[in-house]
């Protein structure tokens, strides 16, 4: 009997459109997907995964592999603008999970993100915790791991996904490309940041309408000083964004 296939992770900067991403894994159906567990277990210490509590990240991960074992492969969504020091020691992280990583540029990111949370420091925008994580996985398989982009989701959406599909070994749903809106129980908590998501019903770019009004680079002088920090970790990662055909 073969080996199950290995567990995925997406790690993404904070408005990425990675919520959406795992939208459409929760479409297919035949994931088991978790909505930011590393997250959860840093801001509460503690997570619930199949009925079991962890308060590590070492149970954490023993909790997915333990599931993916189960027969449904896990997926799980998750941010860098929390440390996961512990985790970047544990070698299951390189050896037994697939590690994907998503990317936005950082001007919109940044200006996203700041419109939700305008307390961020420097360090929750998330790129330069990113650019470790990948190279940080890159370092210990001697690969060079996937990165898509956000824009590219929304752009070009059935291409991406088949193309991230192919990657991972999951067979492409073009149906799960759509769904009916809706609001995820375990988003209850930071509802405000998946709104867009859960009145969505498919992946696409905001239509067009009045522009609301947003600090950006361009007009606040804190996250241009932000972006121009940040756009280095960008460039790095952006260098080996998927290109789809």
């Amino acid at each position: 009997m073969s080996a199950a296939p290995k567990p995925i992770i997406l790690w993404a900067v904070p408005r990425s459109r990675s919520t959406a991403f795992l939208r459409v894994m929760l479409e297919r159906g035949d994931l088991e997907v978790l909505h930011e567990p590393f997250s959860y277990l840093q801001m509460d210490g503690r997570f619930e995964i199949a009925g079991r509590h962890v308060t590590s990240t070492t149970e954490l991960l023993d909790a997915m592999l333990a599931l993916n074992d189960g027969g449904r492969r896990v997926f799980a969504k998750d941010t860098s603008d929390y440390k996961y020091t512990s985790l970047l020691e544990d070698e299951r992280l390189f050896g037994g999970v697939v590690n994907t990583f998503m990317i936005r540029e950082p001007r919109s990111a940044i200006a996203s993100h700041y419109a939700m949370n305008p307390k961020a420091t420097l360090d929750e925008y998330g790129f330069e915790y990113l650019h470790a994580i990948f190279e940080a996985v890159r370092a210990n398989t001697g690969e060079v791991p996937l990165v898509i982009d956000g824009d590219d989701l929304v752009a070009a959406p059935e291409a991406t996904v088949r193309a991230y599909c192919e990657h991972v070994g999951l067979e492409f749903m073009p149906e799960a490309l759509r769904w009916d809106p809706d609001k995820r129980p375990n988003w209850q908590r930071t509802a405000r940041w998946h709104a867009e998501v859960a009145a969505s019903s498919g992946l696409a770019a905001k239509p067009s309408r009045t522009p609301e009004r947003r600090e950006t680079p361009d007009t606040n002088e804190h996250l241009r000083r932000i972006a121009e920090y940040h756009q280095p970790f960008y460039d790095a990662l952006a260098r080996h964004r998927l290109v789809s055909r």
